[in-house]
């Protein structure tokens, strides 16, 4: 049932031509296209083209599988393509080996065989055999049309003498095949029983048995005689046709038709140039406009827009019914009718949004945009309530009574002996879902992140209590899903399952239920279904956990990775057919599931290296002809980039690598679906890129290996090191002979230096005992100079005692020569008289003033030179005064000496400050001893 995934191939995908006429593909997994503009090659993850000299229409290719080459053939020209040094495809001509003119190629090479140990290209006016690296011609009889390898047997047909087979180098006929004359044949199969089953254009399909021909009376040869055959290909247990009208079928051995694909199920085109069986057992066609890939080694198939269907909220199997609930209505197919061209039809009355459809108490009812719909005999025979539903649920302990979530809330729905009967809406909750459950004693509704939690009336006519429950626990604050397993409601919460207790009034965690979900990412959604199994969806993705004989569950998710992006959200619906198929409704249709299938070759994937670029140099992996190489690249260019594919055609978007540059990389990468990687300024070292690939399934490839090395900077080669070695003993040599000059220079400089600081100290000492010796010649002059003042003083006083004596003698003299001396006697006279003479030669014989002015005039002699040079005005007895004041003499004491007044005095020193050009604020004796 259903049609296997079909991905297609647009010329826009590929960048080459639209006709592809023959298929191959080669040990590693890639698949080659002959394209009416090159050879086409598809490693999974990039088209490559790649073109032959003076034709770009190739028709032909095949795979030689011992050498590696890939025979190729178009118009006029014909060889092979094989990996150069760097791993790219290079062509070799054969066609060149053609020396005779009669024998040169003006035709297509149509078909291209490797038979024993030839290799032999076909044309319509004759076949090239090429051995031994020499060509030989086959001439055809008449004209050859096509040739077919079947098993271990190579046959040609004859435009005009019917079949021949083909053995060492000699064209055989075949018995009874010139029935085919003026017929094309496009393909002969070996079926069992010995049986040759022949393919033509137009005349149908024929079964060559004991040397007779008959038609093959089948499903499959009216279907070709309709639409016109174009070969096929041989598929295990059954036989794939291609026609010009219709696309292909697959029948089996007895020709039934067992699939029909064509453009209004999926294809792009409906004309089928060829067709290819893959390694991994799925089917490659080549159409007259673009390729397509059809998934056929696949436990999944689909319905969608073309069995009449669109996006699938439920399903449901009724009375050998499949019914299927859309966004357009609700849709039925038969069980017991086979799919192959039929469509599903839309039950009478359902057109609308069709949210759900259920068998309750074996009464078919869907929950529809216009209300609760009951459909008997492919049409609505009743609506219960013309308000919106979204589904029904039996309330738990009262076996007659259904409860239904519309658009307004809930309804009361009672079974009757004439069916369901609604009873009413239950009054003061308005919000609606269609996530909600019923235990003993509450109904529970989840919506917007809120858990309601209701409690109905006896009566079931309103809620004696509503609760809004917006978190479970203190630690897990959103709600995700509601749901029932094993019979008994669970809340969900970042993949924590909680059930409800009414006497405590708290969530509890069932830890094993949490920990079947402990390494899944967080769920939204989830259902259980019949046979237990739990359905859930994270993301846009689905898993299974499969319920086991030992009632354990077993996770499967790798296998939905191909509904990725196509489950309805907040809708999911599963619907289980038997024990172990199941129909899963996506935006798009729906998917059928075989649990039980095992693909075909489900062995580890294959993952490639597919190229290695560094600074402008770019080396190829996976083609045929692989050669192994050391690589050693300059440090320059160690900025590197890796292309990773994988032949893993079905579900190729979902594809992921993990990779390790080691020692770069401590660990492998994460999971990704990038198939490119690229570093960056890598050091020199030994290099090993490991890369492995994780295939739909889950199943995970062996490590693909490329090793290569990174020199190092000419700095950092060995010889540098070793130069760098020479030059550091070198240079320490020289080090050692300059350091030892150096010293030697220095202790002399040394010796120099400290003679010089013994000089410069000596000198030093010898100044400083000079400035000592004149500080304390200074300092001596100083206190002698003191003491002289004080001499001076002291003589100067002394002097003035002189001079006061003098005058006082004076005054004597003055007064005796006023005494009347005639009165006196003449002793007396002669005694006064002696007297005087006494007392005058006393003071004309004092020269101590005199001799204090000499003094005074000796001991200040230098200050009375600077005072006079500096002021030259200034006159002798103004000399006499600046010396007087340095000696710090009182004015009385200067107008004695000076022999004049005070005022005198006062008005000397006026003269000499001004003279000195001294302010009024200033000191005169201060500034005398200035000087």
């Amino acid at each position: 049932m259903g049609l296997p995934n079909i991905k297609n191939y647009q010329k826009t995908d590929y960048q080459s031509g639209t006709q592809n006429w023959c298929i191959d593909q080669d040990n590693n997994g890639n698949v080659y296209f002959a394209n009416n503009n090159g050879l086409l090659q598809f490693d999974g993850t990039t088209w490559r083209n790649y073109n032959i000299p003076n034709t770009a229409n190739i028709r032909s290719v095949k795979i030689d599988d011992s050498t590696g080459r890939i025979y190729v053939g178009g118009y006029s020209e014909f060889g092979y393509f094989k990996s150069d040094d760097n791993g790219n495809l290079t062509y070799v001509s054969l066609s060149k080996l053609i020396s005779s003119v009669d024998s040169k190629l003006a035709d297509f090479i149509w078909k291209i065989h490797i038979f024993n140990d030839e290799v032999i290209f076909q044309s319509f006016q004759m076949a090239y055999v090429f051995k031994n690296d020499t060509l030989k011609i086959l001439q055809a009889p008449n004209r050859f049309q096509f040739s077919f390898q079947v098993e271990n047997k190579l046959y040609f047909q004859d435009i005009a003498s019917g079949i021949f087979q083909y053995e060492n180098g000699i064209l055989a006929p075949v018995k009874g095949t010139t029935f085919f004359n003026n017929s094309e044949i496009w393909g002969i199969f070996a079926i069992p029983k010995n049986r040759l089953l022949i393919a033509t254009l137009e005349k149908g399909l024929f079964v060559y048995e004991n040397g007779e021909v008959s038609v093959w009376k089948t499903e499959a040869n009216v279907f070709i005689k309709k639409n016109s055959g174009l070969g096929g290909t041989i598929n295990g247990q059954s036989v794939i046709l291609n026609s010009v009208l219709d696309g292909m079928i697959i029948c089996d051995f007895e020709g039934k038709i067992i699939q029909h694909i064509n453009l209004k199920k999926g294809l792009q085109n409906n004309t089928i140039l060829s067709s290819f069986i893959d390694n991994k057992n799925n089917l490659w066609l080549g159409l007259d406009n673009g390729i397509s890939y059809i998934n056929i080694n696949s436990p999944f198939t689909y319905f969608g827009s073309s069995h009449n269907l669109s996006t699938v909220y439920a399903s449901v199997v009724h009375q050998d019914f499949l019914y299927v609930a859309t966004n357009q209505g609700v849709f039925y197919h038969s069980l017991n009718r086979s799919f192959l061209d039929d469509t599903f039809t839309l039950v009478e009355g359902t057109t609308a949004q069709s949210w759900n459809i259920q068998v309750i108490d074996n009464e078919l009812i869907c929950s529809n945009n216009r209300g609760a719909l009951i459909i008997d005999n492919n049409r609505v025979i009743k609506i219960l309530d013309p308000i919106g539903y979204f589904g029904f649920k039996e309330v738990p302990n009262r076996p007659n009574i259904v409860i239904g979530s519309n658009y307004g809330g809930f309804a009361i729905f009672e079974k009757t002996k004439n069916g369901l009967v609604y009873k009413n809406q239950i009054a003061g909750f308005n919000q609606s879902s269609n996530s909600f459950e019923l235990d003993d004693t509450y109904l529970w509704l989840h919506r917007d992140q809120i858990l309601y939690k209701m409690e109905i009336s006896d009566d079931l006519k309103t809620f004696n209590s509503i609760k809004a429950i917006s978190n479970l626990t203190k630690t897990d604050r959103q709600i995700n899903s509601l749901q029932k397993i094993n019979g008994e409601v669970y809340f969900q919460s970042n993949n924590k399952f909680y059930t409800y207790s009414r006497g405590q009034d708290l969530f509890f965690e069932d830890k094993k239920i949490s920990s079947l979900f402990k390494n899944t990412p967080v769920i939204n959604s989830m259902t259980e279904d019949p046979k237990g199994n739990l359905w859930y969806t994270f993301d846009e993705s689905l898993g299974l956990l499969m319920k086991n004989k030992n009632r354990d569950y077993t996770n499967i998710i790798e296998p939905f990775a191909n509904l990725t992006g196509n489950m309805v959200i907040n809708y999911l619906s599963v619907n289980t057919i038997g024990s172990k198929s199941f129909f899963i409704g996506l935006i798009n249709g729906l998917a059928l599931y075989d649990s039980e299938f095992l693909p075909m070759d489900a062995d580890k994937p294959n993952v490639f290296i597919r190229s290695f670029s560094y600074g402008g140099h770019t080396f190829v992996q996976g083609n045929p002809q692989e050669k192994s190489r050391a690589l050693s690249i300059p440090y320059k260019s160690n900025n590197v980039k890796f292309t990773f594919s994988s032949p893993e055609f079905e579900n190729s978007e979902s594809i992921q690598y993990s990779y390790q540059l080691y020692p770069f990389d401590k660990q492998w990468s994460n999971w990704s679906t990038l198939a490119v990687k690229e570093y960056t300024n890598l050091r020199e070292n030994d290099y090993k890129m490991n890369v492995k690939v994780k295939n739909s399934y889950g199943i995970e490839s062996d490590a693909a290996v490329f090793t290569f090395s990174i020199l190092p900077p000419w700095y950092r080669h060995f010889l540098a090191y070793i130069f760098y070695l020479l030059l550091f003993l070198l240079s320490f040599y020289i080090l050692s002979v300059v350091q030892k000059r150096i010293l030697r220079k220095k202790q002399y400089y040394k010796t120099i230096e400290q003679r010089k600081l013994y000089l410069e100290k000596e000198t030093k000492i010898r100044k400083e005992q000079y400035e000592l010796e004149k500080e304390i010649e200074k300092l001596n002059r100083k206190q002698l100079q003191t003491k002289i003042l004080a001499k001076d003083k002291e003589l100067v006083s002394n002097s003035l005692q002189v001079v006061k004596k003098n005058k006082v003698l004076n005054g004597i003299i003055n007064k005796l020569k006023d005494m009347d001396v005639e009165t006196l006697n003449d002793d007396n006279k002669f005694q006064l008289s002696k007297l005087k003479k006494s007392i005058i030669k006393e003071v004309n014989t004092d020269k101590s003033w005199k001799h204090l002015e000499k003094h005074i005039k000796n001991v200040h002699f230098d200050f009375l030179k600077r005072l006079q040079e500096k002021y030259p005005v200034i006159s002798p007895r103004e000399l006499d005064l600046s010396t007087y004041l340095l000696l710090n003499m009182s004015t009385k004491e200067i107008a004695e000496i000076m022999n004049i007044s005070n005022g005198g005095v006062e008005l000397a020193r006026y003269r000499l400050r001004k003279k000195l050009k001294l302010k009024r604020s200033e000191n005169l004796t201060g500034f005398l001893m200035t000087i």
